[in-house]
């Protein structure tokens, strides 16, 4: 029994520092980058032009009129759209990926605030108005937040631009 409890610990060891590994980092960076963007493209994609079977821009402002009260309807089903679909592929290439993931937990936030939060966590038949629970708000903010912390990785635009400046810095600094 003693061996198998050490051996668990050798197993938890090993998964510990694997997940502090610089490669490990990025490749959850990218799972998380790619399912948002996934996600938000989608959305937003639905909203501001029909696609997948969407509502498409007219019928995304009655949406934000008269039921998030957000008016007027047209300016806000556009810019939430916009924040969706085009930050959901600012966040897929990691292209001003920390500014693309604060209007991404700005955008559930305010979801959460007008629409669903009034339905609970998961709502049920008997409390349900419209827009289901805030449970997928949630947990796609919580993403958002971590990549605006984190920052997209080494495998991303971002990190390409940055690398590019700082050598385009050091070739002009004095010798």
């Amino acid at each position: 029994m003693q061996k198998m409890g050490s051996r668990a610990l050798e197993i938890w060891g090993r998964a510990d520092t694997l997940s502090a590994r610089p490669l490990v980092r990025d490749l959850g960076l990218i799972a998380i980058r790619l399912g948002l963007a996934w996600l938000f493209i989608f959305h937003g994609a639905q909203t501001l032009f029909g696609a997948f079977n969407g509502q498409g821009l007219h019928n995304a402002s009655l949406f934000y009129a008269n039921v998030a009260h957000l008016h007027p309807g047209e300016a806000f089903a556009l810019l939430g759209g916009s924040v969706e679909f085009f930050g959901g592929i600012a966040v897929a290439l990691g292209l001003l990926s920390r500014f693309a993931a604060l209007g991404l937990v700005v955008d559930m936030v305010m979801a959460m605030i007008t629409v669903t939060f009034r339905n609970g966590v998961t709502p049920n038949g008997a409390n349900i108005t419209v827009g289901g629970g805030y449970e997928i708000n949630v947990a796609l903010a919580a993403l958002a937040a971590a990549l605006l912390l984190l920052g997209a990785g080494r495998l991303s635009l971002d990190a390409v631009i940055a690398n590019r400046l700082r050598a385009a810095r050091s070739q002009q600094a004095p010798v």
